[in-house]
């Protein structure tokens, strides 16, 4: 907040209703800090380094970091498209399609991952598929990131939807008129006016992911990402030491969307 918007609000008479907002923000705000200061509190900085130092950790947040960014790159390739076409088009049951497509964020993420392991063992058409090159998707980093993918790409598929719908259709009716295919006036004009909307799309998935824990473990236990990790010490050694690796996680991860947050900013010149 800049200095002159500071002033300003504080010059402004707070009415019993701003009050009540502002109280009932601030519990919320303190519901989210409280846990995790706690947490940070109890963390010593010579023992958040020890932990950083051990391979099991670093692999075990690099898998989790690579396999959530394969997954959302891998799987944007149709969901952007999807996501176009959703904005756009209206056909029958599209309301049905829209529920199907948020499905992932309501059902119990366990459920999820007994339905992804039908769909990945060794007997189904796609297990199958992954036999015949050598690639069993159980215990696997690709099985890691289908999982990851299918509880996180409905945040992808309504960011860029809602990006989407925000393009002036004008513009890309009058690029048709002109003559431009409906390919090229997605690549070059819905696709960067829309651009925005899809990286917060891409950063929610990607985030989504790294934090799966439920779809994930069904699949795959072992190789370990961080979430099972940390469940793993929690359930064998207890809280001292699940504490220093949730900590370090958090922060790791706290990097990575603010970076990304940054990038997605809208810069100065833009905004004018």
């Amino acid at each position: 907040m800049k200095s002159s918007n500071i002033k300003e609000f504080m010059r402004t008479k707070a009415s019993p209703s701003d009050l009540f907002f502002t109280l009932t923000g601030a519990l919320v705000l303190l519901f989210i800090i409280a846990p995790l200061l706690g947490m940070f509190l109890k963390t010593t900085p010579s023992t958040l380094f020890e932990t950083a130092s051990e391979t099991e950790v670093r692999q075990s947040i690099w898998l989790t970091i690579w396999t959530s960014l394969a997954a959302t790159l891998f799987f944007s390739v149709t969901a952007i498209p999807f996501a176009y076409l959703l904005a756009r088009k209206n056909f029958p049951f599209k309301g049905l399609v829209t529920g199907i497509i948020d499905l992932p964020v309501v059902i119990p993420h366990s459920a999820a991952g007994i339905a992804l392991l039908g769909f990945v063992s060794r007997d189904s058409v796609l297990g199958q598929m992954g036999s015949a090159i050598g690639l069993n998707f159980i215990g696997h980093p690709a099985g890691i990131a289908i999982a990851m993918a299918f509880v996180s790409i409905p945040y992808l598929i309504n960011t860029a939807r809602d990006g989407f719908a925000g393009v002036p259709e004008r513009l890309e009716k009058a690029a048709l008129t002109l003559g431009a295919s409906p390919g090229r006036v997605f690549f070059t004009i819905s696709l960067p006016l829309a651009w925005r909307n899809i990286l917060s799309g891409l950063i929610l998935m990607f985030a989504r992911g790294m934090s799966e824990f439920g779809a994930v473990v069904i699949i795959a236990y072992h190789p370990m990402i961080t979430p099972v990790l940390i469940y793993e010490r929690f359930g064998a050694f207890g809280l001292k030491y699940a504490r220093p690796v949730s900590v370090l996680f958090i922060l790791i991860s706290l990097a990575l969307f603010i970076l990304f947050r940054w990038m997605a900013k809208p810069k100065s010149n833009e905004k004018s």
